[in-house]
């Protein structure tokens, strides 16, 4: 039988007709993720697998399956999970294990799906390339010289490669919508505090949220669905309040000065097809005027620094995670900073600490706050004229390894996607086409685009309904 390519759909109808057991799937996805070893998408598969399947399919005999019961997913390496390992990618946590389960693992563990293992990412989810991983770079399945994004690189490579049926990442500024862009998958955005962060490593706490990277876009409603909800572990959770879920999309917006530097001819002409789908689909596509998303990649990157500055003190050597001992207190603090943390981090720590500095902390850190309530407010305006925002996810199709040296370069492909973060707004990434290129032997490859859609607060089922919509037209 066929197993590749499916949805959680298709895999719930074959395990429920015993078409196929648990055991049977778990054995296929164990034999892609060996056969895709060089990809370096898995750094562990888990050791209690025997068990999981025995608990899912006693599950699915008694006729007590749901949704996601015998469904193997991968988690990005930055959730805890109880008695796993979960290192952030990162040489000061390589040996830490999780003491309690993430909320979103509980939401998922009550449905007795299979936890295949995890995946890697960037260092503590900072970078775009998942080139900044203690484990080694992850390579993108349609084309290995080139990288997969990130910082879920490892989550989107999975759906790509068809290593699991879903997996989840976690997104600061485009950290599910760019790797699932370049890899030609589905990335759910979900709106800020809609989903709980207990369990999450932290980056940028104003910013992080977790979402699911699948195969389509009802893939993603299901796990949302089910991932979603208020938390008393978390104060920054919201009650679900999509109260309008029958309201149609009509109208989408494109705020098209925005539209104009940096971003690459074809992603432009694919972004161009993708609309002109939209309209055969009956939306009307409205320009729009948005001139604070200009300055959201700055704003973006003097704000996510600071909180990283912040979140990032723990790992001393004294208080939380591996040491490396020096000749004093002082020196266990920088040998053990300097020897275990990766440049990238580095970096953004400094960057943070600078902004938050005495003397700077009004002129860079203020104002950036206020800058992103300017960018809230825009979106809120827009929303009053449309129902959604579109957007190209990237300014650029996946990149090759090792070709964004210069930090910069590599901040500039956030340029689409964290205004959605600023603003806390739901973003999703579905596929919106491919772009061609050449690899090194000089052989074409076709390249995924993504197109981002973004919607107002609480309101994901909007961005379902075209996502879907756009699947099956």
């Amino acid at each position: 039988m066929d197993l590749s390519n499916l949805t959680i759909k298709k895999t719930r109808e074959l395990l429920d007709s015993k078409k196929v057991s648990v055991k049977e799937l778990v054995d296929y996805y164990l034999g892609r993720i060996e056969e895709t070893s060089d990809l370096n998408i898995f750094i562990e598969t888990y050791s209690d697998l025997n068990d999981q399947i025995e608990k899912a399919q006693q599950k699915i005999n008694d006729g007590e399956a749901s949704d996601l019961t015998g469904i193997p997913i991968a988690i990005k390496d930055n959730i805890l999970i109880k008695g796993k390992k979960t290192s952030a990618a990162s040489k000061v946590l390589e040996d830490y294990v999780g003491t309690y389960d993430a909320t979103v693992i509980s939401k998922l563990k009550e449905h007795s799906p299979i936890l295949l293992g995890r995946v890697n990412m960037d260092e503590f989810a900072m970078g775009g390339s998942t080139e900044n991983s203690s484990y080694g770079v992850t390579k993108n399945p349609i084309d290995p010289e080139r990288v997969p994004g990130g910082s879920s690189g490892g989550s989107a490579a999975a759906i790509a490669a068809d290593l699991c049926v879903f997996a989840l990442g976690s997104d600061t500024g485009g950290s599910i919508r760019q790797p699932a862009s370049f890899c030609g998958v589905t990335g759910l955005k979900p709106t800020y505090g809609s989903v709980s962060r207990h369990g999450l490593m932290a980056m940028g706490s104003s910013l992080d949220v977790i979402g699911p990277i699948t195969k389509n876009t009802e893939d993603a409603e299901i796990v949302f669905n089910i991932i979603k909800g208020q938390d008393p572990k978390d104060s920054t959770t919201i009650n679900d309040k999509s109260s309008d879920e029958n309201k149609e999309v009509k109208k989408i917006g494109v705020p098209r000065d925005f539209l104009k530097e940096g971003v690459d001819k074809d992603i432009l002409e694919n972004f161009e097809k993708s609309l002109d789908k939209l309209k055969e689909q009956g939306y009307e596509i409205v320009d729009l005027e948005m001139p604070d998303l200009a300055y959201s990649l700055a704003v973006y990157y003097v704000i996510m620094p600071a909180e990283v500055s912040s979140n990032m003190a723990r790992y001393d050597g004294v208080k939380y995670g591996k040491k490396v001992e020096g000749e004093d207190l002082i020196g266990d603090y920088f040998k053990t900073r300097g020897q275990l943390l990766g440049s990238e981090v580095r970096r953004r720590i400094i960057l943070g600490t600078y902004v938050l500095s005495a003397g700077y902390s009004d002129e860079y850190y203020n104002k950036a706050w206020q800058v992103r309530n300017l960018i809230k407010q825009e979106f809120d305006k827009a929303f009053e004229k449309v129902d959604i925002v579109a957007l190209p996810t990237s300014p650029t199709p996946a990149f090759k390894i090792g070709e964004k040296e210069d930090p910069v370069s590599m901040y500039l492909a956030d340029i689409f996607t964290v205004s959605a973060n600023l603003a806390g707004v739901p973003a999703i990434s579905i596929p919106g086409g491919t772009v061609s290129s050449e690899n090194n032997s000089g052989e074409k490859v076709d390249l995924p685009t993504g197109l981002q859609l973004i919607a107002p607060h609480s309101k994901e089922d909007k961005l379902f309904q075209v996502g879907k919509k756009n699947e099956t037209e």
